[in-house]
């Protein structure tokens, strides 16, 4: 195993979970009885977060396989 796959099983174990909580956050709160205007509004906002997530992760990977390590030595 070369030492980036290494690094990169941190994030996506991360992602995994997250998305996974988001995700079945988004699902019962629609399955709860509520007014639909506030259903749409608990399960936007946790699958918008899960995109993020998954955003963020695609940027890491990108940094782990071009070799950047420590984004402060930039500042």
């Amino acid at each position: 195993m070369k030492k980036q796959d290494k690094k990169m099983i941190a994030p996506i174990v991360i992602v995994v979970i997250l998305c996974t909580y988001y995700i079945g956050f988004a699902a019962v709160c629609v399955l709860i009885p509520i007014p639909v205007i506030a259903k749409l509004l608990l399960a936007i906002i946790p699958l918008a977060l899960a995109g993020v997530s998954i955003f963020v992760f695609i940027e890491r990977i990108k940094e782990i396989r071009s070799g950047e390590e420590d984004d402060l030595s930039e500042y």
